[in-house]
This record gives structure tokens, C-alpha cells and sequence, in this order.
């Protein structure tokens, strides 16, 4: 099974004249990492999005654990992104009134696979990704998110894409807000939390400072050919 299968994909968002993406091929194996760079506005957050089935493909232009997205629609697809992938955001959308515990747990809560694949105490599970995200400390967890620092966040953000071992992971510039030094920390972390949950891990980025911490690396503009 390729968590991640690409082909002959073109988007054109309504009303655009020209299309903002024109892929050929790309595909990730279980879990492998693969780092992709551009500037900023070159459609890198149009593909995450087409990948996450925010926004409608055409049949067969993209498979999700060999599942087509462009034959779902609605809840149905909603449901498959939840059982299946993974996303941590720049912004990184926690619900600011619950815990962090509570915020890493929400994927377990609406999605039966997530939680079952989070083993027998899914709390448990949560604690440990935390801690080895390194929120060691028992008292963060129960803080509220809007009382966490930034890269506290975006741990807690981590954690919660990761519990119950999607087939992908979505990463979007999760690392803008942080320093050289975090943002590395950060990146091995999550790198090797994907690879032991055999997680596929799909790192979009302008900052190439971060490419070596990757399996694969690719430059979007390379990948995005034929846009008209």
C-alpha cells in the first residue's frame, strides 16, 4: 500500500484562468519522509489541500491508502481524512479551551481506526507522544492550549496529528514561528516519530535549512509542471 499515490493531477481554482497545479507523478512509501520546497505562493498549500480533500480532484488524480479521493464526497471524506491522515498546521488550530491531553486526543474521538490504533489507553498513548515531543512535564498536559508557548503548540500539534498512526502526515510550514535551533529539534522529533508509526511524512517548507533531516527532497517547482 503507497500512502501517498500522485497522477496526471491538475487544479484550477474557480474562476482562476490558469491552473495552479500540473503534477505528474508522486508517490510516498510507508514511512518515509519526504521534504518539499518553494516560495511561498507557488501552490505547496493548494496540493496539501488537494491531498486532504479540503478541495474536489478529479477521479483517480490522487490515492490515500490506495483509496481514490476523487470518488468521495461530503461526510464520506471527511471520515477518511480523519481515519487517515494526519495535518499539523502553521497555524496550528488547536481548540484553545481544552487541554493539550484533550486537544491530542480529538482525532481518537472521531475516528474508531485513530482510536484503535492508539492502543489500549489512548490517554497513555497521548502522554507518551508528548513526552517524547518533549512536554515531559505532567502539568502541561493539562493546561489549556492558549496557555502554551508557541513551540509548546506546535508539539501538542504534533502529537495530535500522530496518535493512532495515520498512513500520512501533512506538515505545513510548522517550524515559521520557531528559531534555528527548535526548528531542527523539532523536525528530528517529528521525523522519527512518523518512521516508527510508519507514518508517511509530507514536510512543505521554504526554508531549506531543514532538508537534511529528511529522506527525500524534492523542489515544487520541478514537481509542478503543465499549469496553464
Amino acid at each position: 500500500m503507497h500512502p501517498l499515490r500522485i497522477e496526471r493531477l491538475v487544479y484550477r481554482w474557480p474562476g482562476a484562468e490558469r491552473s495552479t497545479l500540473g503534477i505528474g507523478t508522486l508517490s510516498l512509501a510507508s514511512g518515509e519522509s519526504l521534504f518539499l520546497y518553494g516560495p511561498s505562493g507557488c501552490g505547496k498549500s493548494t496540493l496539501l489541500s488537494a491531498i486532504a480533500g479540503v478541495v474536489d480532484v478529479p477521479k483517480g488524480a490522487i490515492h490515500v491508502a490506495d483509496q481514490d479521493l476523487g470518488t468521495l464526497r461530503g461526510g464520506a471524506r471527511d471520515r477518511f481524512r480523519v481515519d487517515h491522515i494526519g495535518m499539523i498546521f502553521q497555524v496550528f488550530n488547536l481548540v484553545p479551551w481544552l487541554s493539550a491531553l484533550e486537544n491530542v486526543l480529538l482525532p481518537c474521538t472521531f475516528s474508531e481506526r485513530r482510536r484503535t490504533r492508539a492502543g489500549d489507553d489512548p490517554a497513555e498513548t497521548a502522554r507518551r507522544l508528548l513526552d517524547e515531543l518533549g512536554l515531559s512535564d505532567p502539568s502541561l498536559a493539562l493546561k489549556s492550549a492558549h496557555e502554551l508557548s508557541v513551540g509548546q503548540q506546535q508539539r501538542v500539534a504534533a502529537a495530535r496529528a500522530l496518535i493512532g498512526k495515520p498512513d500520512l502526515i501533512l506538515a505545513d510550514e510548522p517550524t515559521s514561528a520557531l528559531d534555528e535551533a527548535a526548528k531542527a529539534a523539532f523536525v528530528d522529533l517529528l521525523a522519527r516519530e512518523c518512521a516508527q508509526a510508519g507514518s508517511a511524512l509530507l514536510f512543505v517548507s521554504h526554508d531549506r535549512s531543514l532538508e537534511g533531516h529528511f529522506d527525500r527532497i524534492l523542489d515544487f517547482r520541478d514537481l509542478n509542471r503543465g499549469t496553464e
